[in-house]
């Protein structure tokens, strides 16, 4: 073979080994796979292995392979290896991602009922917000995406939101005005920051810290654990505990893959799932206690502010236009115990 040949062949050799390559690199595996006998569910979801949610999705995987004698099991894709939230509820309406966990913020798009999660102030407190998911309204909710393909199967914690700033500590609804203050891409979170005479900004929450930093908006607004993981601290040194919304996760399984399991694996997964939710929380309790005392050490003013101008601001929240077809989801939330 001549010396342009043996180029030829060599070039395309290495074609090929790229193409190989870049295959492996984004074949993703089946979501439920496994040897004969044992099924395999894979779950993907954006947060870190440290994360509480993630710590109880392992407590689920582990208690999923114990009431099965191993027959099923939960690969897990932690870090949005697999998408970030949106791409994996997509995968997951596909059927191409068994599981994943999603904010019931993010579902507002396909399901309206979870916009009445968004309502500020709806839970009196912690534990009018627990009694309410475990309920029967609760049971309910987690239904409610059949339609769009997938299934609830419990609730995580993530906490009460709160407001922290970066130039102008925020004491009262007030302060708020005027104020440039990202949220989530919510209606409910756009809609509260109006009615507190603010500027709400949807920013992704990769680029906050920089626009944080930059002043491109003077606050945010989340829990403890996404304050401190985000190292936002660095940059805002005020820290309002608003408590103005309880926004639950929500782990959901593809109907698509759900309807293709033994009736034993669902009462199984079904289970896990729910004794993962009660470990979840306490790790919840007490990454949130280690923040709060982390933040201290750097400097971080903690404010309690006067909660009712914030509630009396938000007060004629659930009787807009946008929100009267949640008037008797709302109501019937105010009456549980």
């Amino acid at each position: 073979m001549g010396k342009s040949g043996s180029m030829f062949v060599a070039g395309l050799l290495t074609g090929l080994l790229g193409a190989c390559l870049l295959g492996a690199l984004v074949i993703r595996p089946k979501a439920v796979s496994g040897a004969a006998g044992q099924t395999v569910l894979k779950l993907g979801h954006g947060l870190a292995e440290q994360h509480p949610v993630h710590q109880g999705m392992l407590h689920m995987k582990e208690r999923l392979e114990q009431l099965t004698g191993g027959r099923a099991t939960i690969d897990i894709y932690p870090g949005g290896v697999l998408g970030n939230e949106i791409e994996s509820l997509e995968q997951v309406q596909r059927g191409e991602l068994a599981m994943t966990k999603v904010s019931t913020a993010a579902l507002e798009a396909f399901i309206p009922e979870m916009m009445v999660f968004g309502i500020p102030f709806a839970f009196r407190d912690e534990a009018h917000f627990w009694n309410v998911l475990n309920g029967d309204i609760g049971e309910r909710m987690l239904a409610l995406g059949t339609a769009s393909r997938f299934l609830g199967l419990c609730y995580y914690d993530s906490g009460d939101r709160n407001f922290y700033s970066k130039k102008k500590p925020i004491r009262s609804v007030a302060d708020v005005a005027g104020m440039k203050i990202r949220v989530m891409n919510s209606r409910t979170a756009m809609d509260m920051i109006a009615m507190m005479k603010g500027s709400a900004t949807p920013i992704s929450w990769g680029e906050l810290y920089t626009a944080l930093e930059q002043g491109t908006v003077d606050a945010a607004e989340n829990n403890w654990p996404s304050f401190v993981t985000s190292r936002h601290f660095e940059v805002c040194k005020y820290f309002t505990l608003s408590g103005h919304q309880r926004i639950p996760d929500m782990v959901i399984v593809s109907t698509k893959i759900w309807e293709g399991l033994p009736a034993d694996i669902q009462k199984a997964l079904r289970q896990a799932a729910k004794e993962s939710e009660a470990f979840q929380r306490e790790l919840w309790r007490e990454e949130t206690a280690r923040c709060i005392a982390s933040v201290k050490e750097q400097g971080v003013e903690i404010i309690e502010p006067d909660i009712e101008g914030f509630r009396k601001a938000c007060a004629d929240f659930p009787s807009q236009k946008e929100y009267q077809g949640l008037k008797g989801l709302y109501d019937a939330i105010q009456e549980v115990k």
